[in-house]
């Protein structure tokens, strides 16, 4: 890799990292909106798989999530990031790879209910082990998630296209 590639690609990530911690630690803090804010910083690894590649969006993902851990005091607000937001954009590109519409949305929605199913379980488990809901708010809570999450993917996608059109070199 030429020097003038490695300078950019450490001043990109040192940027794209501090905005991260600086996203998260405000998520951790601004209640009503911390799904907003956790849907921005996954738009960081997208923009480092835009300007670097893959690889560089893997170690930025890593990167943030350790930095965020040791930095932001309360870190039950670093998970949202680190178990979906934070390595949705990894998994996004690599499922848009396979070019099939019906099939990249399935898998989507695949991760999409694993991660946030996993989640869900250990906080569960964790905090409200003898809280109960009535079946029916488990449904639709599942049905409201699943469209949500097909909002957010849109809203990804065109925040992805206008970073492609308006500032990256590529």
């Amino acid at each position: 890799m030429q020097q003038s590639m490695k300078t950019r690609t450490a001043a990109l990530g040192g940027i794209l990292l501090a905005l991260s911690v600086a996203t998260l630690f405000f998520a951790s803090f601004v209640p009503g909106v911390e799904l907003t804010i956790y849907a921005v910083s996954s738009v960081y690894t997208a923009i480092m798989i835009i300007e670097i590649n893959s690889k560089g969006g893997g170690i930025f993902y890593i990167a943030s999530g350790i930095l965020a851990l040791l930095l932001i005091p309360n870190k039950a607000a670093v998970l949202p990031y680190l178990f979906f937001f934070g390595i949705y954009g990894i998994v996004k590109y690599y499922i848009e790879k396979i070019g099939k519409l019906p099939v990249e949305s399935c898998l989507k929605l695949l991760f999409f209910n694993i991660s946030i199913g996993s989640g869900i379980l250990l906080f569960k488990t964790v905090f409200l082990d003898n809280f109960r809901l009535p079946d029916y708010a488990n449904v639709l809570l599942i049905l409201g998630g699943q469209l949500l999450f097909l909002l957010y993917d849109h809203i990804f996608t065109l925040l992805i296209s206008y970073y492609k059109r308006r500032f990256s070199e590529r």
